[in-house]
């Protein structure tokens, strides 16, 4: 049994891979300030044998070290997400995302703990390939365009955990997530799945940004974790970047319509120009798919699932959530410095 912290692990991807360590039987310790997370994601882990929950914010230092003081394995989760927010709040953006890295990967090389940075295929830009490799160069928009602050940011957190690999010789690792779905993924901050899916439950119109021909591909939380868990089990590993995500992709209006057909809805797609949408000068990439054979040859990584199989799992949930009058919705509750659960 090994005793792991996850940053950010009440959020969505976070408390899926609370969830698989703790039926592994590792100790588990969740820290998350909710600002974007739910402790509805973790609520049926609390009081459970070996897991701990922090509410609290990384920036908190006292906290932060006293959790990877603790650690085995650290799982760099916590970040700032979500479209809309990095475009409504760069400062938070940049500030969370690289402030709160810094500090990780300080107090885990002091004992050399293991840590896995959970990065983004945001960080490729508008790049004109059509399969993105993690040796590719990246092209990112001018810095007058807040859209392009969390690429920038993350590619920071990058050049920050390849830095204490090479200078302080910390084990750690990035892994670039592209889009992941999966039950309790939220909307709110325009992730484009659960958004196209409350709207088609509803017979509402699923909004469609730019001419929705923008193509994406889509990963199941499920085998994302499992990437997460794999790679930290490899010593080869450390120091390397990792894509995660699927073969194959869709665009974005076909998306809505699958979704539409699977919800047996009624729905009419609309096309939202992004400036109604997101401002104006918002930019957007074309394609963004991962070439995995990389993450393939080292842990064997796969997907699992086709994309229909994903969204009517998805679709159910959330048709759940909407029956009982229920949605994923962020705590309001400020920062409780203590921890929750057991040690």
């Amino acid at each position: 049994m090994q005793h792991v912290l996850i940053t950010g692990g009440a959020g969505f991807i976070g408390s899926h891979l609370a969830d698989a360590l703790v039926q592994q039987g590792h100790s588990v310790d969740v820290i998350d300030d909710l600002s974007t997370g739910s402790l509805d994601n973790i609520r049926h882990l609390l009081g459970r044998p070996g897991f701990r929950f922090w509410h609290d914010t990384l920036r908190h230092r006292a906290v932060t070290e006293r959790c990877i003081a603790r650690a085995d394995v650290v799982f760099h989760l916590a970040a700032a997400v979500g479209v809309h927010l990095i475009v409504e709040q760069p400062v938070r953006t940049i500030e969370t995302n690289v402030a709160c890295t810094e500090l990780v990967l300080e107090l885990c090389a002091r004992d050399q703990t293991p840590v896995l940075l959970a990065s983004t295929s945001e960080v490729y830009g508008k790049s004109e390939r059509r399969v993105f490799r993690e040796d590719d160069d990246l092209v990112l928009g001018p810095t007058s365009r807040s859209r392009w602050c969390y690429a920038s940011s993350k590619i920071i957190d990058e050049f920050l955990a390849k830095a204490y690999y090479v200078e302080r010789g910390l084990p750690a690792v990035v892994a670039r997530l592209f889009n992941t779905i999966g039950p309790r993924q939220t909307g709110r901050y325009g992730m484009v799945v659960p958004r196209f899916v409350d709207q088609a439950l509803r017979n509402a119109p699923i909004t469609v940004y730019g001419d929705g021909l923008q193509s994406r591909s889509f990963t199941w939380v499920g085998d994302v974790v499992g990437a997460l868990v794999s790679l930290m089990q490899k010593p080869s590993a450390m120091g390397e970047v990792f894509n995660i995500g699927h073969s194959r992709t869709i665009t974005i209006l076909a998306l809505a319509e699958r979704v539409r057909r699977l919800c047996g809805s009624a729905s009419p797609i609309r096309l939202v120009p992004y400036t109604d949408a997101l401002g104006h000068g918002f930019e957007d990439m074309r394609w963004r798919l991962p070439d995995l054979s990389k993450v393939e040859r080292l842990i064997g990584y796969r997907p699992s699932r086709d994309l229909d199989a994903m969204l009517v799992e998805i679709i159910d949930s959330r048709r759940g959530l909407i029956g009982r009058g229920a949605a994923v919705e962020v705590e309001a509750t400020g920062p409780a410095r203590r921890p929750h659960g057991s040690a």
